[in-house]
């Protein structure tokens, strides 16, 4: 087996996950009684549901409970733990098929989840919930199919929802937001669709919604880039800008981080296609002191990135570590940390916006099991101790990193 590829990174421990070591987007941080650490991972598909990881000691992570899906057709690709409680995401393969939308735990008892209650997103036309966002202990703010809309395009089911758990007993929604003119029945007329081998749809991805800003939604939106939404009103959500940067790039805006003392906002772009077909995807910062006028000042180096185009799998962008305001979650308005597939996962200064500078990176080799011929790095979360957690979209399971700087 190659080595690993890494500068400034080094590995502490890796876990398989029992074999199932396909992971989604979804990772959680829970500081559990005892002063126990869990780490709790959504899976990319099929047929767990999510795995908890105890990192007390993160060069011993050890696998306390792993659940399965409810049938093999759906995946729990995003997930959210708030104190004791968490949400995790349910999207089906076919529009009309169940559990579509989300699941409430209660995790006092790492080992032993206990569900709450299941909001019901299904229809005819639903494919469920995507990713969601759970920070506060009172509001999911998610990427998620409405079965009281259809849209023109299957490809555009997804739009940003907001649910009420202050009763986590029943969940309750009270907002949604869609981009117009992708809905039967709109006013607005059909947005132009990107070329079709890189028409991902017109959808909402990640709804991340910060203290310092309540009142704002920054939404990832797919093709049709990002927006920020005004959402005062749960109720009324309303837009307040919008960023877009395809074409003439090749869409799928997913993740908005703002740096709020930079007045800078960190835009990524996933590449969801093999051999670096729709290169490129880039992590943007744009300027956001205005937040009615952004404007894209740069992106984060690619140097590292692009000799491994060819390398097998996907290459390119993904997430950003999203320094969730919870408990346990390292967050720094100078350093950002990102996830590029086979490209690893990678470190940037960005202390100075209009010269980002890359300090840091791990890239594994090749997981056994894996189905293209390099690493997958999925997603990344980085606890407070400024441990380094990565996971692998195939088979690697999970990197538990380290950063020399």
């Amino acid at each position: 087996m190659l080595a690993a590829m890494q500068h400034n990174m080094k590995l502490l421990a890796q876990h398989s996950l029992n074999g199932y070591g396909g992971m989604g987007e979804g990772m959680s941080m829970q500081l559990a009684r005892g002063a126990r650490r869990v780490l709790w991972l959504a899976h990319e598909s099929a047929p767990k549901n999510f795995t908890a990881v105890e990192v007390t000691d993160p060069r011993r992570p050890r696998v306390i409970v792993q659940t399965d899906l409810p049938h093999l057709a759906m995946r729990s690709n995003s997930l959210e733990v708030c104190g004791d409680i968490m949400a995790v995401a349910y999207q089906v393969s076919q529009p009309g098929l169940k559990p579509a939308g989300f699941e409430l735990f209660d995790v006092s008892d790492p080992e032993r989840p206990r569900s709450i209650s299941l909001f019901d997103a299904s229809g005819a036309h639903s494919r469920g919930c995507h990713a969601l966002w759970f920070v506060d202990g009172k509001t999911v703010h998610m990427a998620c199919s409405d079965p009281e809309l259809r849209p023109r395009d299957p490809k555009d089911d997804q739009i940003y929802r907001i649910v009420d758990v202050s009763n986590p007993a029943r969940p309750l929604a009270v907002g949604r937001w869609h981009l117009p003119g992708t809905m039967h029945g709109d006013d607005a007329p059909a947005p132009k669709r990107l070329a079709p081998q890189f028409d991902a749809g017109f959808r909402a991805h990640n709804t991340n919604v910060y203290p310092q800003r309540p009142d704002r939604c920054y939404l990832g939106y797919l093709d049709a880039g990002m927006m920020v939404l005004d959402i005062a009103e749960h109720s009324r959500p309303k837009l307040v800008s919008r960023w877009r940067n395809s074409p003439p790039y090749n869409g799928f805006t997913h993740t908005v981080l703002p740096l709020f003392g930079r007045g800078l906002l960190v835009v990524t772009d996933e590449a969801i296609q093999n051999d670096g077909a729709d290169w490129p995807k880039l992590v943007w910062l744009l300027d956001a002191r205005d937040e009615k006028n952004l404007v894209s000042i740069g992106t984060l180096p690619v140097a590292g990135v692009k000799p491994l185009l060819h390398q097998g799998g996907r290459c390119g962008a993904h997430n950003v570590h999203e320094n969730p305001p919870a408990q346990g979650a390292w967050r720094s308005e100078d350093v950002v940390l990102g996830t590029f597939f086979n490209a690893g996962v990678r470190a940037y200064d960005v202390r100075d916006p209009y010269a980002p500078r890359e300090i840091a990176h791990f890239i594994p080799p090749v997981p056994e099991g894996s189905p293209v011929s390099a690493a997958q790095i999925n997603d990344v979360f980085v606890d407070d101790r400024g441990i380094v957690f990565a996971v692998d979209r195939h088979a690697g399971g999970l990197y538990v990193l380290e950063m020399t700087l």
